[in-house]
């Protein structure tokens, strides 16, 4: 490892328009799993994937889906409605009472079907919905084990948020964007060397120091005191005016902001997206539990950081490798620690979704601020964030 460096990641906020697009895919995610069972289909059985384009006052969704039939193109054109609407969009170019949605789903192809569905009772193995290579990472330099850069960027956004939901701060749209840039040395965060935000405003003619006046509280609140100083440097609005945002000032698509929905670059990422699936793609539910294995590597004081990679073949359930990277870190071994990952959790498709009690309606809350680095919620939202596997990991090695 470098010993003093500088490392920057970002985050966007739920009103930007690839987030749209997300939360606008997994509302529709939950909402199969929040009917089936209504409906008496086995939640085992529900498949979505669903992508989602928006643009000027005009949200498409096409994809695949399976699931009750009481789920109807008027209730999910109502559901995705609500979603827009809580966001916060009511502006001409995009509003959640006019926009035109068009939605083009279609039942999943029987072809991908045979290879996921379980040809047992419900209690045998099934394959991974696709092949692929998903990653995992935790390091012990912030109190979520997440890396210190992309974990600030997020609290920022979120700060700004809970106020504008609140109404203590009007001014604020739904769009923005925040970049932080994190001093390392002897290979520890200590400070910030450059902060940008970049907020929509609902005022035509707001200056970027009035923006700066309403964020800057915001900021040096989710950031540490002793980390902003006089050579800090700050850009808020740089362009001067961002009065015209959300999908009307860019399109969206689902699935775009992929480094931002894990570790901000600082490590690496299988290339899949997450929302608008079902945990049938391991794209989502693999890359969960490698966040789950690695963040309790860590917790267990196993290593100070851990980079853990899975890989599956379409129609096969077992993990076709698992590798392991402490990064110098390590108290034991890494081929040690990929044994115990296996004897310590069932990376199995279904295995993964039983450990992590993923077939229910808890995807729309990861859409914005991260997917890692969240605190599980009673519903059964981010249980891959519990640190319930330290003790069996260590048994293990």
């Amino acid at each position: 490892m470098r010993a003093s460096y500088l490392f920057t990641s970002e985050s966007v906020s739920e009103g930007h328009p690839d987030k749209v697009c997300d939360r606008i895919s997994d509302e529709i995610v939950d909402l199969f799993y929040r009917e089936g069972p209504k409906a008496g289909i086995d939640p085992w059985q529900i498949r979505a994937a669903c992508e989602t384009l928006a643009t000027t006052n005009k949200v498409v969704i096409a994809g695949e889906t399976r699931g009750p039939e009481s789920v109807t193109n008027e209730q999910i054109e109502s559901t995705v409605r609500e979603a827009i609407k809580d966001i916060g969009y009511e502006q001409e170019g995009f509003h959640w009472k006019t926009a035109d949605i068009e939605i083009l789903l279609h039942p999943q192809s029987a072809d991908i079907a045979q290879g996921v569905d379980a040809k047992q009772p419900s209690n045998q193995e099934e394959g991974a919905g696709d092949q692929g290579i998903m990653f995992g990472y935790a390091t012990n330099e912030t109190p979520d084990l997440m890396p210190a850069p992309i974990f600030y960027a997020h609290k920022i956004l979120r700060l700004i948020s809970e106020a504008r939901h609140s109404g203590r701060e009007k001014v604020l749209g739904p769009d923005s964007k925040s970049q932080v840039t994190v001093q390392y040395e002897n290979g520890k965060p200590v400070g910030v060397r450059e902060i940008v935000v970049s907020h929509q405003h609902l005022v035509e003619d707001l200056t970027s120091n009035q923006i700066r006046d309403i964020v800057e509280p915001y900021v040096r609140e989710a950031l540490p005191k002793e980390w902003i100083n006089g050579k800090t440097i700050w850009h808020i609005n740089p362009t001067g005016k961002f009065y015209i945002g959300g999908p009307d000032g860019d399109s969206g698509l689902t699935g775009r902001k992929i480094i931002v929905d894990t570790y901000g670059g600082a490590a690496p990422h299988g290339g899949g997206a997450f929302s608008g699936k079902d945990p049938t793609k391991v794209d989502r539910s693999a890359a969960y539990a490698a966040r789950y294995v690695a963040k309790n590597i860590v917790a267990a004081g196993l290593a100070d950081r851990c980079t853990l990679q899975l890989a599956y073949a379409i129609g096969v359930a077992r993990p076709l490798s698992i590798y392991i990277d402490t990064h110098g870190t390590g108290k034991v071994p890494e081929d040690q620690l990929e044994k115990a990952a296996a004897k310590a959790m069932d990376l199995t498709p279904r295995g993964i979704r039983t450990h992590l009690d993923l077939n229910r309606p808890i995807y729309a809350r990861t859409a914005a601020y991260g997917h890692f680095g969240r605190t599980p919620d009673n519903e059964g939202g981010f249980s891959w964030e519990k640190t319930d596997l330290v003790e069996p990991l260590k048994r293990a090695v």
